[in-house]
Order: structure tokens, then C-alpha cells, then sequence
């Protein structure tokens, strides 16, 4: 489970670059004709890239105690940032706002995995904690 973990996390760090890097050169011209997108992108690249790192702790977490809070954690995460940020993505791409409905049950999901991460870490033993520090 933690290397298909820290597969994923790698491929959302790189697709955030990217997106990233295409927002910053190839939307140029969108942003200038409706500028609050380019806001709304840039929130979607940075949770895009902030959820590939806590992905990262899943699979470090689950190195160590794997189970269903690490997995579902690893699960939420990662459809958290496919309806956020891709739901976010959408919008600016094709000026449809009404995507933005969407994005809160994207926000949630990356919620519930930072609320699993945080109970599956607590159910880390005490000595494998030291051990790791």
C-alpha cells in the first residue's frame, strides 16, 4: 500500500508542476480577459501539490502501520484533489462556473483524509515513533 502511495504522491507532484508551469505560460491570455481565474488556478495547483506531499505522509504512515485509516486516507486524498483542484482546473479551462459547485465535496474529501492521516499516525507504537526519529 505505501509504495502505491508514494507512486501516486510522485505523478500528483509531477501533474502539479506541470499544471503549474502551463497556468504560469500557457493560459496567459485567459487570465488577462477574466484575471480572478487565475487565482482560482493557482489554489487548485498549490492543494493539487500540498495533497501530493500529504500523500507522501500516507505512504510513510502506512510504511508503519498499515491498514484502513491509511488506506482510506491514501483513497480520500487522492479523490480529493481529482474533484478539487480537476474541478477547479475545469472551470478556468472552460469558463463553465458552474463547476464550482463541485469543489466543496472535493474540499471535504481532502479533510477526511487529513482526519484519517491524523488517527492512523496516533496508532503508531510509541517505540516505532522514536525509532523513525
Amino acid at each position: 500500500m505505501e509504495r502505491i502511495f508514494a507512486v501516486i504522491a510522485a505523478l500528483l507532484g509531477l501533474t502539479a508542476v506541470g499544471t503549474g508551469a502551463f497556468g504560469a505560460h500557457g493560459l496567459k491570455s485567459v487570465f488577462e480577459q477574466t484575471p480572478r481565474f487565475e487565482a482560482i488556478w493557482q489554489t487548485a495547483v498549490a492543494y493539487h501539490m500540498y495533497h501530493a506531499l500529504a500523500l507522501l505522509a500516507v505512504a510513510w504512515v502506512a510504511s508503519r502501520r498499515p491498514g484502513a485509516l491509511t488506506l482510506w486516507a491514501g483513497i480520500t486524498f487522492t479523490a480529493g484533489v481529482a474533484i478539487f483542484s480537476g474541478s477547479l482546473y475545469a472551470l478556468v479551462l472552460s469558463g463553465v462556473t458552474k463547476l464550482g459547485a463541485i469543489t466543496p465535496i472535493g474540499g471535504v474529501s481532502l479533510m477526511v483524509g487529513w482526519l484519517l492521516l491524523a488517527l492512523a499516525a496516533w496508532r503508531i507504537p510509541a517505540d516505532d515513533r522514536r525509532a523513525a526519529a
